[in-house]
């Protein structure tokens, strides 16, 4: 799988992951559940490596411990889950159990939910990544109205990455926020990748370019990935999956050519 350099350290981070929103959200007993360890072992196969995930996810990271701590070989996930709530203390308590639910002593990531709280919770953040508990900070959102608040705060103060909504039907990081993260060095996670899952409901039907095969796509949910890592400022993206089968279409996006301008503009055009 291809990689992207996170900008604040130069390491390379592979540009398909996963996201355990929903996905996850299951306990051992459900049928569901059993097709979990399947997900990781598609996502680790195709040289993915992040996972993310949050207290908010429900069981999510409960399960995404389980499933990591009985993998073999060892699991090469790269961490990633966030704290959501007020207080600092509050908030290192909901870290420390994220640490034990997902069985690490150490988190790669740890971005602040939504930006709840920021400016409660980031001291703590720093001073757990000088005393590396924690590898990386960030913030998150997933709406347009709080772009404003995630420009102020990128502006304000130095992050390792921004996690945000950024899909094909759904681009309005594009005006500011993207320019802004790279100007800044901050790598950029993108959720809700397919526009909240409507994306593809829209494009079900609609031929492939002809072009499609040139760049290694075989599938609309690829293209849309591809669409989003063909972006400069991007260096990763998480659709979350419990199929086994939809991972490693997923992840198939992090290979071949990346596209054209060109390319770009007829999908927008596509799209509308």
């Amino acid at each position: 799988m291809l990689t992207r350099a996170i900008p604040s350290s130069n390491e390379p981070l592979p540009m398909v992951g996963l996201g355990t929103y929903r996905g996850f959200d299951v306990a051992p007993s459900d049928a569901a559940y059993k097709q979990l360890p399947a997900v990781l072992r598609a996502l680790f196969e195709k040289g993915g490596t992040v996972i993310d995930s949050s207290p908010m996810y429900g069981r999510a990271e409960q399960t995404t411990g389980e499933l990591l701590s009985i993998h073999r070989p060892r699991s090469p996930a790269f961490l990633a889950t966030k704290v959501w709530t007020r207080g600092r203390e509050e908030g290192i308590a909901q870290m420390e159990q994220s640490f034990k639910l997902l069985q690490t002593d150490r988190i790669d990531l740890m971005q602040i939910h939504n930006l709840l709280d920021w400016k409660t919770h980031l001291p703590t953040l720093r001073q757990w990544k000088a005393e590396g508990r924690i590898r990386y900070i960030g913030i998150t959102h997933y709406t347009a109205s709080a772009y404003d608040e995630v420009e102020a705060v990128l502006k304000a103060e130095p992050m390792d990455f921004l996690q945000i909504n950024y899909a094909l039907d759904d681009r309005g990081v594009e005006k500011r926020i993207l320019p802004l993260c790279r100007e800044r060095g901050v790598a950029v996670i993108c959720n809700r990748p397919f526009g909240g899952g409507d994306l593809l409901a829209r494009l079900k039907g609609t031929p492939l370019p002809g072009w499609a095969a040139q760049v290694g796509v075989n599938s609309w949910a690829q293209l849309a990935l591809k669409f989003l890592l063909a972006h400069p400022a991007v260096t990763c993206v998480i659709p979350g999956t419990s199929n086994p089968r939809y991972m490693a279409e997923n992840a198939g996006a992090g290979f071949g050519p990346m596209l054209t301008d060109a390319q770009r503009q007829q999908l927008m055009a596509l799209i509308g």
